[in-house]
């Protein structure tokens, strides 16, 4: 039986023993898979989520701004406590440009049924409430959420943006990066030799081969092209212990669109 590791910016946790071993996309200094970087601001909805730590804050995840008081992002990435913030309008996390945006966030709204301990189960989805409002501009946008239920066909056009990992265990990049991550069906997905029963409908998988997610990419968006326009259709949620880009073991992101009425619930 395989470990079903779960990684966080400060330790590694073996949970349970399950098949086949998801790992959280989560690590305060790791970086995407592959790909490239990307044209800086070209997805203006995309921020970093980063903890204080003493009198500093570390880059930890991705996330969405989806309202301009709301930012979108996995569970796995704020269920510890901690002094959060999110910095918008931000391509190089070690330099200012001057297109930054950094505000606090007020308070963090987890899906009720998450389990830490039962990452297989889904519902890894969170909404941060910021203590201001975004300033939208050029440089920071609101990412456009699908319509509730959507599934998108196999192959469809995808990009996972974010922080993360250029390999397992490789080297560092602070700008962000893009990856080109199309759909893996639910039916391809859940074969045998790939994920198993261990994806559920209520998430959707990219990738699969070169390009991947890795951790820093947790609840950064994967980005969709439906109809010209780029929907945030996923959260980053996790990938094989194997590796970041293990083949048949695709990134595996939160369906956005399985969650639009929770959502519509707690932004009232």
């Amino acid at each position: 039986m395989l470990r079903f590791l779960v990684l966080t910016s400060l330790a590694a946790l073996v949970l349970a023993e399950l098949e086949p071993e998801p790992r959280y996309l989560e690590d305060s200094v790791e970086r995407v898979v592959g790909g490239e970087v990307a044209s800086p601001n070209s997805w203006p909805w995309q921020i970093s989520l980063q903890y204080r730590s003493g009198s500093r804050y570390y880059h930890t995840c991705g996330g969405t701004l989806i309202e301009r008081g709301w930012v979108m992002t996995a569970a796995h990435c704020v269920d510890s406590p901690r002094t959060w913030r999110v910095v918008l309008g931000e391509h190089d996390l070690y330099s200012n440009s001057g297109t930054e945006q950094i505000i606090a966030v007020s308070q963090a709204y987890i899906h009720p049924k998450w389990d830490a301990s039962r990452l297989s189960a889904g519902f890894d989805i969170a909404l941060l409430r910021l203590s201001t409002e975004a300033t939208l501009n050029s440089h920071v946008q609101l990412g456009s959420l699908p319509p509730s239920g959507q599934i998108l066909p196999n192959n469809n056009l995808c990009y996972i943006t974010g922080w993360g990992r250029t390999s397992t265990g490789g080297s560092l990049s602070s700008q962000l990066k893009q990856a080109y991550l199309p759909v893996v069906d639910h039916k391809t997905c859940t074969r045998s030799d790939w994920w198993g029963s261990t994806v559920k409908t209520t998430m959707v998988c990219g990738g699969g081969g070169a390009e991947a997610g890795c951790n820093g990419d947790s609840g950064g968006p994967l980005n969709c092209l439906v109809n010209g326009k780029y929907y945030v259709h996923g959260i980053a949620s996790f990938v094989s212990g194997y590796g970041c880009d293990t083949p048949k073991k695709p990134t595996v992101f939160t369906r956005v669109s399985a969650y639009i009425d929770w959502m519509d619930s707690i932004m009232v």
